[in-house]
Order: C-alpha cells, then sequence, then structure tokens
C-alpha cells in the first residue's frame, strides 16, 4: 500500500478550483428557488463561473504540474453534479421563451437521456477497467464527448438566462434570444449526448 500523500500535494490550486465547483451546486439551488430579485441573475453567474473553472482547473493542472489522482477523479464528478442539478431545476418549470414556450415535457425527457447517458458510462468504465488497459483506453474521452459538454454547458446557461427574466436587467430581446437558441442547442447535445455513448459501446463491442 503506498504511503498517504501529504495534504499540500493533493488540495492544489486546481482540485480547490474544482471543490468550489462542487460547492456551488447547493448555491445554484438555493438561487433557483430564491424569491429575491436578484437570484435568478445570481443563479446564472453560479453555473457560468462554474464552467467557466472547469476550463481553468485543468488548465492550471497542466501549466503548474500540479495533477493529482483525486482532481482526476474529482473533475468530471464536479462537471456531472453541476450539469445534472441545472437540468433537474429547468425541468421543475416550463420552458419561458421560444417556440416551445409552456413546454413542459421536453427538459424532463432530455435530463433523464443526459442523467441515463452518465449512469451508464460510469458502469461501462468500471466495467472496462476490470478488463484491463486495452479496454479501459476504448472508452477514453472522444472529441463527440468533448463537443456534448460544450453544448450542454452553452445550452444550460441561455436557458437559465431566459428563466432569470426581466429581473436580471436582461433586455426583453436578449432573453427572447437565448430562449429561441438554448432550445435547439440542447437538442444538439442530446444527440451528442446518445452518439457518444453509441461510440463507446461501439469500442468496447468486442469485449462483450
Amino acid at each position: 500500500m503506498p504511503p498517504a500523500r501529504p495534504l499540500r500535494q493533493i488540495l492544489t490550486l486546481p482540485t480547490m478550483l474544482t471543490l468550489a465547483r462542487v460547492g456551488a451546486v447547493p448555491a445554484v439551488v438555493g438561487a433557483w428557488f430564491s424569491a429575491a430579485p436578484w437570484a435568478g441573475a445570481a443563479c446564472t453567474a453560479l453555473f457560468v463561473g462554474a464552467s467557466l473553472t472547469d476550463y481553468l482547473d485543468g488548465y492550471l493542472a497542466r501549466k503548474m504540474n500540479a495533477s493529482s489522482a483525486f482532481g482526476a477523479f474529482l473533475d468530471p464528478v464536479a462537471d456531472k453534479l453541476m450539469v445534472a442539478t441545472v437540468m433537474i431545476l429547468l425541468s421543475t418549470r416550463p420552458l419561458p421563451l421560444g417556440l416551445l414556450a409552456g413546454n413542459t415535457w421536453l427538459m424532463p425527457l432530455i435530463t433523464c437521456v443526459v442523467i441515463g447517458r452518465e449512469i451508464t458510462m460510469s458502469a461501462l468504465r468500471e466495467w472496462a477497467a476490470s478488463l484491463g488497459p486495452e479496454a479501459h483506453s476504448a472508452v477514453a474521452v472522444s472529441w463527440v464527448g468533448k463537443w456534448k459538454t460544450a453544448t450542454q454547458m452553452a445550452s444550460l446557461t441561455l436557458l437559465l438566462l431566459a428563466h432569470q427574466g426581466a429581473a436580471g436587467g436582461v433586455p426583453a430581446g436578449a432573453l427572447a434570444a437565448a430562449g429561441a437558441v438554448g432550445v435547439p442547442l440542447l437538442g444538439v447535445a442530446a444527440v451528442l449526448t446518445v452518439w457518444s455513448l453509441a461510440l463507446y459501446f461501439k469500442g468496447l463491442w468486442r469485449f462483450f
């Protein structure tokens, strides 16, 4: 059994940014359900900040040579927690703007697809790791997975912006544009979500 690493080697700056992203999850939930006039803007700002730290912590880990096993484990967990939380929150209210304004089933459907994909991928990666390096490499993050994450973050930001309404001080035209673009972009993210899962299954098919 390897000796325990000093805490300062585990809690590096990139890892602390990732932990902050996890800590932002309950703050996003609180802002979403708050009746304060600034709450909608705060909810959107927290999600945007978390999305930016997702890029920043990886960049700093490479730049500072401060990667750690704990950070590598925590980073995707933080991403999935934040995305799943925001999608569940958006599912509690009808779509506010765009051609599908008032729709109540689309967000829950896409949320089930995304969360179901993440649960399946977690099981696939655990199983692939037990088969050895060749199988494990077949479930490494692909370019489709990266585009899936990017479109998810962009679409959810736009939908949060559309939901925050005029109370956040955003012009009505910008809110309408956010709703009009956010919904189809989320549809693209859902397609990429299913596509990336299919590619991972294809890579692992010979091991079944």
